[in-house]
């Protein structure tokens, strides 16, 4: 019989810095004051709905000029302290010990390491050496969600204690002297963050069950791949936005959504709650609009936006937390779109 992945324990977090989005308006009229006449360019800060978010560094040093290798450094060095504080914690909420876990996840898109930083937490946290390492790159936005997805097959495959983890710091992407829109626009949005989550089989005897797994959906939109990514250059990963993403979501959600619940046996009527990464206001408009949901159907999607902004691959992790504190029951559509372009689609039951 085959087993049912279990999600266990959810842990997120942050790094220690935290600014305000005024703050960072203020910033960036300072180092661009001639843009920063034009109201257009200040509006992107001031529609984001983001009340504030954390960073890794204090503020004044992006206003700094700062190279590639030096940002990685920051990545590896915040994302090696985040990773380690959250996977610890969930852990133990999962009542799990290090040498349980037999396979780990590490999923990012803004930092690089060879070996991969699954290898320093099977080091550090005396995880089970023989543990299967999967680390994800490049997925974006769509990384927690697409984890999540790899996770649950890793138990159905018989792996009995899955740690998945994601760290971004997306804060690290500003690129000093670069006047693109999409600099702008990722400014506005970006914040840094991480998540650690344990899933296991459904055998007796472990923590309580915050939700099960029922299925998953992948969608590569073909001739896509310049919508959203990153352009290596000497100052870091430049963001790339080269189409609306809203009017995306708007041509496409309705009928993908449509086809992940159909793959699953499930029913659109069947979904109570949907759990969506906020990859910005208009994007979660464009999701209700398109998906006839209430006004209040996307509130803990709004609600991290508002207190952490978009931190990538580890966002709809973060909402997934929201809403768990809630105690909700019945079905789940969680969702998230990033890089390829692609959508990721995670069927989800919360326990009565």
């Amino acid at each position: 019989m085959t087993p049912t992945p279990t999600l266990r324990a959810i842990v997120t977090g942050t790094p220690p810095y935290r600014t305000t989005q005024q703050e960072v308006k203020e910033v960036v009229t300072g180092i661009f004051p001639r843009l920063a006449a034009r109201k257009t360019v200040l509006d992107v800060f001031d529609n984001a709905q983001i009340d504030s978010r954390a960073i890794s560094r204090p503020l004044e040093w992006y206003a700094q000029e700062r190279s590639m290798a030096e940002k990685n450094a920051v990545y590896i060095e915040e994302a090696r302290a985040l990773a380690l504080r959250l996977a610890r914690e969930a852990l133990e909420r999962a009542g799990k010990e290090p040498g349980d876990v037999d396979a780990i996840l590490y999923v990012n898109t803004t930092g690089l390491s060879t070996p991969s930083l699954d290898a320093y937490l099977i080091e550090t946290l005396g995880l089970n050496r023989h543990a299967a390492r999967l680390p994800l790159w490049g997925l974006g936005c769509a990384g927690g969600a697409g984890g999540l997805a790899r996770a649950a097959d890793l138990v159905r495959a018989g792996y009995r204690c899955v740690l998945l983890v994601t760290v971004e710091l997306c804060s690290t992407t500003f690129i000093l002297n670069d006047l693109s829109k999409s600099n702008f626009v990722g400014t506005a949005l970006f914040a840094d963050g991480g998540a650690a989550l344990v899933i296991t089989d459904d055998a007796p005897g472990q923590a309580p069950a915050l939700a099960t797994f029922e299925g998953a959906f992948s969608t590569l939109i073909e001739d896509s791949e310049d919508i959203m990514g990153w352009d290596v250059v000497d100052g870091g990963l430049k963001v790339r936005f080269s189409r609306d993403i809203p009017t995306l979501v708007n041509d496409m959600m309705r009928e993908n959504v449509t086809e992940a619940l159909d793959r699953n046996g499930w029913q659109r009527d069947d979904v109570r709650h949907f759990v969506v990464h906020p990859g910005g206001v208009k994007v979660l408009e464009a999701y209700r609009d398109t998906l006839d949901l209430p006004d209040d159907a996307l509130n803990d999607s709004y609600a991290v936006l508002r207190q952490y902004g978009n931190m990538s691959s580890a966002t709809v992790l973060f909402v997934l937390a929201e809403k768990l504190k809630s105690h909700p029951h019945g079905k789940a559509l969680l969702s998230a779109m990033g890089p390829g372009f692609s959508a990721e689609h995670v069927l989800l039951e919360f326990p009565a």
